[in-house]
């Protein structure tokens, strides 16, 4: 579909070989387009642009899981800075695009973008993030949540273990399941909360395992689950690889363990367990108003290195 209004142009990609395109734009994931495409990330219908002649005045770009019919993500959204009708290019080219890659009656997916950790001080970046978010905001989303994202390097510490924990491989998927279930209870997790108004923490549990863990085609067997002594868990960690970068993918106490400087073990065996793969870097995040994870985050050799602000249309 191509739209023409006024002098500006608006249609998805007519395929890979428009990438040079869509990248004049830059972003730090424009190095990973080329890959989505291929494996069923992105589709060219999902990448949409809006054109001034040959100038590239705004781009959108959607993402979903291998091969799904339903992006998941809007997380390309960019806007040429020189051009004074940005705003409105960018709400004109949001507007067109949604009304063809989302499907009837389906969510309006999330819109995530990653920033500086210092973008509110930074002239340039706030006023490309504050552009950004009004045009967002202008079709009905809200911001949900900014996020730390974090990093650990090779040659980072690698904690030994504490004494404190065992450790054993999760048994199935309904014990960690079940786990999940409990540590949902006084989540600071802004995306945890939101789904609690919506369904019974044992029906969010399932919704995160089957939407996201059960899908990583990094190995279970590196899934952990943290006990006492006497085999009572404590919590668990999920080391994997999303396709992208080793990750700690999901870390959780449970509310009776609370409190006792658990989660820093915790973490540690995760961090051995992806260590161990010899990794050069595992990433992580938490929100920034999860204090407690973002501070043993910090102690674990975690540093943040930039946020990602989320917006919602729900």
């Amino acid at each position: 579909m191509t739209v023409e209004r006024n002098d500006l142009t608006l249609r998805p990609l007519t395929g890979p070989d428009e990438l040079p395109l869509f990248t004049r734009l830059p972003y730090q994931t424009n190095d990973e387009l080329a890959a989505d495409l291929a494996e069923g990330r992105r589709r060219p219908s999902w990448m949409w642009v809006a054109l001034r002649g040959d100038r590239l005045i705004a781009r959108a770009a959607w993402w979903s899981r291998p091969h799904q019919d339903t992006p998941l993500l809007l997380d390309v959204f960019d806007l040429d800075d020189d051009a004074p009708d940005r705003l409105d290019a960018g709400a004109r080219l949001l507007r067109t695009a949604m009304a063809e890659v989302v499907p009837p009656g389906a969510p309006i997916p999330e819109y995530i973008r990653f920033v500086p950790p210092d973008w509110r001080e930074s002239p340039g970046p706030r006023r490309a993030v504050e552009g950004r978010r009004s045009v967002v905001e202008g079709l009905g989303a809200r911001p949900l949540v900014e996020r730390l994202r974090m990093e650990w390097r090779r040659g980072g510490p690698v904690p030994e273990p504490g004494g404190r924990l065992a450790f054993r491989p999760v048994g199935d998927a309904e014990e960690l399941i079940g786990l999940m279930t409990e540590v949902l209870d006084g989540t600071l997790d802004a995306h945890g909360r939101a789904d609690l108004t919506r369904m019974p923490a044992r029906a969010a549990a399932e919704a995160h395992y089957e939407d996201e863990l059960a899908r990583y085609r990094s190995p279970r067997e590196w899934w952990r689950i943290a006990t006492l002594p006497d085999g009572d868990p404590v919590g668990f960690v999920v080391p994997a690889h999303n396709g992208y970068n080793p990750i700690i993918a999901y870390i959780g106490v449970r509310p009776a363990h609370r409190g006792r400087g658990y989660v820093d073990e915790i973490l540690g065996e995760g961090t051995r367990v992806l260590a161990a793969q010899g990794v050069d870097r595992i990433r992580a995040s938490t929100d920034v108003g999860n204090t407690p994870m973002a501070k043993a985050f910090a102690r674990a050799g975690y540093p943040a290195f930039e946020h990602q602000l989320d917006m919602t249309w729900s």
